[in-house]
């Protein structure tokens, strides 16, 4: 199997770059090849803009979206992000590690997001979804949150886990991806240091052991279902008869979210 790790914290001593450091380790030892990015020590530039893109389609006015289609058109996609598509193209599973800031993920892995899944070369309007890039891949989500589980619970008050998750296990889903259940690691504190692990109490340790038990069983971990194309009505909506799967797409507008 084929694993690539996606990164985003700005600490190389971070229990996020522990977390990825342990699933690099536990994958290779059951015979993986391991690829990871980390994104802030590699320097990503999350920000898209024209300057990335030596020839323009039009010079005049950045259009992003046209802009892309013209570079995967053309092979003159951005190297660094030339690159991180080769990556996942080569994966069978794909990681993304990052801590829950402010109920989103870093600006950096938005950032990731916003200039990887690059229009043309990695999705357009026939290629999404079932059709998309990377069917037959898996992906899944390794986040940390600072405080517990019960917060995150339907009813907690940080709200509920699987629908502040929703918008990137979409965007996964999106490009074609099987999207894995998440792994949350509650109660993460901020400003500790791991490097050692030696500093690591009980509760990190028992993270790090669910985590690699987690890993261990990756081959049965459970598909989040999305509604694939041929479920939606050509006007946009979902059809009649089709499942729902989520409270941001309903049958019925008076439904509660």
């Amino acid at each position: 199997m084929r694993v690539h790790i996606v990164l985003a914290h700005p600490e190389p001593q971070s229990f996020n770059a522990h977390l990825a450091a342990t699933a690099r380790a536990t994958f290779e030892a059951a015979g993986a090849s391991v690829t990871v990015s980390d994104l802030y020590q590699m320097d990503f530039d999350p920000l898209e803009r024209a300057s990335h893109y030596a020839s323009r389609v039009d010079a005049a006015r950045f259009d992003v979206q046209s802009e892309q289609r013209h570079a995967s058109a053309t092979h003159t996609v951005p190297p660094d992000v030339a690159a991180e598509i080769d990556r996942l193209a080569a994966a069978d599973l794909l990681i993304l590690q990052y801590p829950m800031w402010w109920h989103l993920p870093p600006a950096m892995l938005k950032g990731w997001l916003d200039r990887v899944f690059i229009y043309g070369e990695v999705y357009k309007s026939t290629h999404r979804f079932e059709n998309g890039r990377f069917v037959g891949r898996r992906a899944m989500l390794s986040v940390t949150v600072g405080t517990s589980e019960a917060t995150y619970a339907h009813n907690g008050r940080s709200g509920d886990i699987d629908m502040l998750l929703w918008p990137v296990n979409f965007s996964l889903a999106y490009v074609g991806y099987d999207v894995l259940l998440p792994h949350v690691a509650y109660g993460v504190e901020a400003g500790l240091r791991y490097s050692d692990s030696a500093t690591v109490d009980a509760r990190l340790a028992r993270i790090t052991s669910d985590w690699e038990a987690a890993l261990g069983a990756i081959a049965t971990r459970r598909v989040i279902p999305f509604n694939r194309m041929a479920e939606w009505q050509a006007d946009g909506h979902i059809k009649p008869d089709a499942p729902v799967h989520s409270p941001f797409i309903r049958h019925r507008r008076d439904l509660p979210i």
